[in-house]
């Protein structure tokens, strides 16, 4: 049976300019300045100078200063707004009169005495096209040239071919119809290791590297015991068992150290080469610019987090014509939409750059002796939660403010989350950094004779000898935290 009845529930839920804010907060400087160009293009009503060349003074805007909040304040209203500017009226004559006719900018347009400059776009040789080019080159049986150009086919960016022969075998024979045995295939594939760059369409690093030695002159000493330390004792290379190697080939340490290099100076990615260019590269921008004169810290904002946004004075103006004749409701409410956007917007911006020049205030205080020189050894522990309570901000917001962003130090550009360590205890008892601890550690393996590495267990007495409470296995953490290999992997001749 249906019943109908009222019920009270209470619900909390972020408001639309509440999850702009918090979008905002979490972007970094770069991301940030497309999204002020997104809203600007999708506002009609916003405006915002995105010049940040050196203003009048010579200084770059950084911070928010209070001429930019007088700018959020005026962009209220537009009644001392100079509105000749904003209602200019675009002549199309002045594009269609012009020496450049508007109808050139059309492919084909021009006539035979117009003089046509264009900038030719690069083409450059990809990986697989330098070695289908070498091929065409090769005086081979049809056959063969299918198969190795099947071969081709499936060497990856690295430059390797790991397929089975017999696959390949297969899928010509089903793909292309083309029965061929696998000495054949073992053919076209001894063929395509001919090419360049060597080591190509190798099946594992021990054969890249030996298709790369091989191509040396294989007399002299060093190259031939190289080639034979990679043929019979591989496994003891990788290793780096190297006295077992110098007591099975007895030679001595000059000649296996000579052995060595040349194998440490082969590439073990060939095809490496020809993809650079494809490579995704992200450009960091500081998100905060840190200065010290005369012993002052001076912090602020990159100029980029701070632009100069504004109610579009035109829009402001029409929106008060239209109010008065109280005529086109449509069109009152779409420009009344547009600059209640519009101000949402300039009112998240500016709360990003306050919450931002607060949290990153309040970690700067933290670490101020750090800060202060630069030496790694002076960060004090911090969490979150020491940043949350200072700055009276929720956690997750502390931890928004500084994910994914980067500050401009005397010491170089730091990412923020750098300055969060947890706490080890000393023999005093005293709270230190495990940055300050990882900072020695990394300098104890530096310092280290790479003949003789040491170990975990050594590492870690060294350090409770300094007074640091620490075991085997937190070293172990720590090391491999700083992509450090084992003491075994570090050894070298």
């Amino acid at each position: 049976m249906l019943k109908q009845g009222l019920t009270q529930k209470l619900n909390q839920k972020l408001s639309p300019q509440q999850i702009q804010l918090v979008k905002l907060l979490e972007i970094p400087t770069d991301e940030f300045e497309k999204r002020i160009k997104e809203e600007l293009e999708a506002n009609p009503s916003l405006e915002g100078d995105l010049d940040y060349s050196a203003g009048e003074n010579g200084e770059d805007n950084y911070s928010s200063s209070d001429s930019e909040e007088s700018t959020y304040e005026e962009s209220a209203t537009s009644e001392d707004v100079d509105l000749q500017k904003t209602e200019e009226v675009i002549d199309l004559s002045d594009y269609l009169n012009s020496e450049d006719d508007g109808y050139r900018s059309y492919s084909g347009n021009y006539g035979g005495d117009d003089e046509r400059t264009e900038t030719p776009l690069s083409q450059t040789e990809t990986f697989l096209d330098h070695l289908h080019t070498q091929l065409s080159l090769k005086e081979l049986p049809e056959k063969i040239v299918t198969i190795a150009t099947t071969i081709i086919g499936n060497v990856d960016d690295d430059g390797y071919f790991k397929r089975d022969l017999d696959a390949i075998a297969d899928d010509l024979a089903f793909g292309q119809g083309l029965e061929c045995t696998e000495e054949e295939v073992q053919k076209a594939l001894h063929i395509v290791q001919e090419f360049d760059p060597a080591g190509v369409a190798a099946r594992s690093l021990q054969e890249c590297l030996l298709l790369q030695l091989k191509r040396y002159n294989v007399q002299e000493p060093a190259i031939a015991f190289a080639i034979q330390i990679l043929e019979d004792f591989y496994d003891e290379f990788t290793k780096k068992h190297y006295e077992k190697i110098q007591r099975r080939l007895n030679i001595d340490d000059d000649m296996l150290r000579l052995a060595i290099d040349e194998i440490l100076h082969l590439n073990p990615k060939p095809g490496n080469a020809f993809n650079t260019g494809s490579k995704n590269y992200r450009s960091i921008i500081p998100d905060f610019i840190l200065s010290i004169e005369e012993g002052e810290m001076h912090l602020a904002l990159n100029a980029k987090n701070a632009p100069q946004l504004r109610i579009s004075p035109y829009y402001a103006r029409m929106f008060d014509d239209y109010s008065k004749t109280r005529s086109n409701k449509e069109a009152v409410q779409f420009i009344k939409q547009k600059i209640d956007s519009a101000r949402w917007f300039i009112d998240a911006v500016k709360q990003r750059q306050d919450t931002l020049m607060a949290v990153m205030q309040a970690i700067l205080e933290y670490q101020y002796d750090y800060f202060k020189e630069g030496d790694e050894t002076r960060l004090r522990p911090m969490v979150l939660q020491n940043i949350s309570d200072r700055v009276n901000l929720d956690i997750s917001t502390v931890s928004r403010v500084t994910q994914d962003k980067y500050i401009d130090t005397p010491y170089g550009i730091k990412p923020i989350k750098s300055f969060f360590s947890e706490s080890l205890s000393t023999d005093s008892g005293e709270e230190v950094s495990t940055r300050e601890v990882k900072k020695i550690l990394s300098d104890l393996i530096g310092a280290e004779n790479k003949r003789k590495p040491l170990t975990d267990d050594k590492l870690a007495e060294i350090l409770q000898e300094k007074g640091y409470n620490i075991a085997r296995r937190t070293v172990a953490k720590y090391r491999e935290q700083l992509d450090i290999a084992v003491a075994r992997l570090r050894k070298e001749l």
